[in-house]
């Protein structure tokens, strides 16, 4: 047989899209996970389609999780995300994805990982793996199985969907250890081809990197595609990228940075609020909403906003002092954040302690649908190596 079958569901989480598997259906070796996420994605392809794979092309549509019963007692199910990329043959294990973390629920209840709820509305406590940290996801249930239809719009996704909450609690220091890993609300680069340069690098859900639009030359109210053709400060924003990873004890030097941890931390500039146009081409209003804000990830820049970099952002603007902060219309409540799909809203709760600000937690709704459920394709090659090592 040329294909091993491999039972896999397909889902959409938010603006994002994945192949999930059970954990019981997939190898736990780590090198072979890496190989089957890469192939079922058709990664890397150096024409940037994943033509090969199941993969869209862009890093929101090139994904995988792994499910599976829970290591912890305060969690009733076990989530690992991994993040394909699309022209290298490279698989990124480094964060979470907030945005794939709103299927997991629906994933845990229709595969029998949790019990049956009752109808109304359901809980399930997530362990992300990528990040140690405890997610807790509630949807409505109808005759047993997760709702899809409702009335809930997200921007950047077509029609309404049933409303999925996520609170993710302890959201600091995700990756680093640190809400603030330098221990500093602004640190200042030398960057060459700008000169100096002020941003803030914060670790809440994912590590990211704000910096100001203005400072590098940009207004904030650009499209993604708009910002990546300008090659000069995609290479600028790389730059600043890489040495905040490096600062923020992500990766030993730049090289490592760019070359190892594409994904986190990511990079993200701000402005404050003024009216722009999104995707569709429909103004959106300075009054709509409270920061301007585009983020990168894997090379480029987002066409909607990274969830986990979203709840980033929420936390470093309610810490006085930050970039975000400056940026921020002042006011409590959810920060609704604008960005090249819309305008959406995060919750988040930021506390002083003696130590400093500590991040309590965030909130942030969305929507998600199981799309497709089978066996995805992987050639048998793929399983070669980890046959020639099993034991006898």
């Amino acid at each position: 047989m040329s294909q091993r079958k491999i039972s896999a569901v397909f889902y959409r989480g938010g603006t994002s899209r994945a192949i999930f598997f059970n954990a019981k259906d997939i190898t736990e070796d780590p090198e072979t996970r890496t190989a089957i996420f890469l192939r079922a994605m058709g990664s890397p392809d150096p024409n940037g389609r994943q033509l090969d794979g199941l993969g869209g092309g862009i890093s929101s549509l090139s994904k995988a999780a792994v499910i599976g019963p829970s290591t912890r007692p305060d969690a009733d199910v076990d989530f690992t995300f991994a993040q394909v990329s699309v022209d290298t043959p490279f698989v990124d294990y480094g964060g979470n994805c907030g945005n794939m973390s709103s299927a997991v629920g629906l994933f845990a209840v229709e595969e029998g990982l949790v019990p049956p709820p009752p109808d109304g509305e359901a809980t399930v406590r997530i362990h992300n793996t990528n990040t140690n940290k405890i997610v807790i996801s509630k949807f409505r249930v109808e005759g047993g199985i997760p709702a899809v239809e409702g009335d809930y719009a997200l921007p950047g996704v077509a029609g309404t969907g049933s409303r999925i909450t996520l609170e993710f609690t302890d959201p600091g220091g995700a990756s680093t250890g640190k809400l603030l890993p330098t221990g500093r609300r602004v640190d200042e680069f030398d960057i060459e081809g700008i000169g100096r340069i002020e941003a803030s690098l914060v670790d809440a859900a994912t590590p990211a990197v704000f910096v100001r639009a203005k400072d590098i030359g940009l207004s904030g109210t650009e499209s993604p595609g708009a910002i990546d053709a300008q090659r000069t400060i995609m290479v600028n924003l790389e730059q600043i990228r890489a040495e905040a990873a490096v600062r923020m004890g992500i990766s030993p030097d730049t090289r490592a940075a760019s070359e190892s941890s594409p994904l986190v931390p990511k990079m993200a500039i701000v402005s404050p609020p003024a009216e722009y146009f999104d995707l569709t081409g429909a103004p959106v209003p300075a009054d709509s909403f409270d920061i301007l804000s585009r983020m990168l990830s894997m090379g480029k820049t987002h066409r909607a906003y990274p969830l986990t970099g979203a709840m980033c952002l929420a936390v470093a603007a309610r810490i006085p002092g930050t970039i975000a902060h400056e940026a921020a219309r002042p006011g409590g409540g959810d920060l609704r954040l604008g960005h090249s799909s819309g305008v959406q809203p995060i919750g988040a709760v930021v506390t002083q302690d003696p130590e400093g600000p500590r991040a309590e937690k965030v909130i942030v709704y969305r929507t998600a649908r199981r799309l497709m459920e089978g066996s995805v394709l992987i050639p048998a090659s793929v399983f070669e190596a980890e046959a020639q090592t099993a034991p006898a």
